[in-house]
């Protein structure tokens, strides 16, 4: 996330998209699941990225997720893509 917003903020196009930080990934590491408010976060920022999209998350529109560290790992952190495709929207693509 730190790179984009460091492209972005020197006028290089990036698409939109947000990050969860480190301690919002630690309640969820130490209790398993995320309180109701971290949640209401998460739903904000996918209805700014369906905004800025045109597309609806789970019909249209499909993200990815990136792990990240302090340090450079290559290979060693997860991405997982096409988040939000489901049986009915891979008829679409």
């Amino acid at each position: 996330g730190l790179g984009l917003q460091e492209m972005s903020s020197i006028g290089i196009e990036v698409p939109p998209g947000f990050t969860l930080t480190t301690p919002f990934c630690m309640v969820y590491q130490h209790t398993g699941s995320l309180p109701e408010n971290m949640w209401d976060e998460v739903k904000i920022a996918i209805e700014r990225l369906e905004v800025d999209m045109g597309k609806k998350f789970g019909d249209t529109l499909l993200i990815s997720c990136r792990s990240g560290a302090a340090i450079s790992m290559p290979g060693m952190m997860d991405t997982v893509l096409n988040v939000g495709l489901n049986k009915d929207t891979v008829e679409i693509f």
